[in-house]
């Protein structure tokens, strides 16, 4: 299979297959929906620090110096901590979310950056190695669920119809091709420019994994569902031992 096809192939699984899941876990009752999504995102915790510090980072190092790798991870946390303050990129993963106060048009702007970032990513990712790009495709589509549940929340809390927010969060997740495409067309330097952007994006997952899924993590109780959190991010690493 020629590798632009496993490139757009596996962008659409990190931006598709994660709107896909959350749409069907909207049609689920309150109940089970709630406890399911604190599930998911203790696993997409586990699979983005995997991916990001277990074949990310160490492909990285591979190639450039120390130095260079970790002063390129600091620039990915810092620039996507921007691009949360600028785009208002939001990872809502309920219904009370600070972002529900900005409008609809924004947030889909917000996801649409995003998913073009992961696209980029997972492109990148293919170019290394398949096996990693399917490991980074899979992080990415984890952590996207959560995400997509709580914009359609934002969508139709701003008075869309449900057809109408699917249809906008759909349009918003097809830039993840777009950004896999351009990685793909500027291949020609990609064998300089790659470690960086594995670097880059061990950045953005990491500051995803830390400063956006786990501190929802910590607003649960410390009970027997603290032991689930562990299994579950034990086993979104595993994932991407796996691959």
């Amino acid at each position: 299979m020629p590798l632009i096809a496993v490139a757009i192939g596996l962008s659409l699984v990190g931006s598709l297959g994660g709107l896909l899941i959350a749409s069907c876990l909207l049609l689920l009752r309150g109940s089970f929906h709630q406890n399911l999504v604190p599930a998911l995102i203790s696993y997409a915790v586990g699979a983005l620090l995997g991916v990001a510090l277990l074949a990310l980072l160490p492909e990285a190092l591979s190639t450039l110096d120390a130095p260079a790798v970790f002063a390129t991870l600091l620039a990915g946390i810092l620039g996507f901590f921007m691009l949360e303050k600028l785009v208002i990129w939001r990872h809502c993963h309920t219904n009370d979310c600070d972002a529900h106060e900005s409008s609809a048009p924004l947030i889909l702007v917000g996801g649409a950056v995003h998913n073009f970032a992961d696209g980029c990513i997972i492109g990148a990712a293919v170019l290394t190695s398949i096996p990693l790009g399917v490991s980074t495709a899979l992080a990415v589509a984890a952590h996207q669920i959560p995400q997509e549940i709580g914009d359609f929340a934002i969508l139709l809390g701003a008075g869309y119809s449900k057809r109408r927010a699917l249809i906008a969060n759909t349009l918003a997740a097809t830039t993840g091709v777009i950004g896999a495409l351009i990685i793909y067309g500027a291949s020609e330097w990609m064998p300089v420019g790659l470690p960086y952007i594995l670097a880059f994006a061990a950045g953005n997952f990491l500051y995803v994994a830390m400063a956006d899924l786990i501190p929802g993590l910590h607003r649960g109780t410390i009970d027997v569902s603290a032991v689930r959190q562990v299994v579950l991010i034990s086993a979104g690493i595993a994932t991407v031992v796996a691959f």
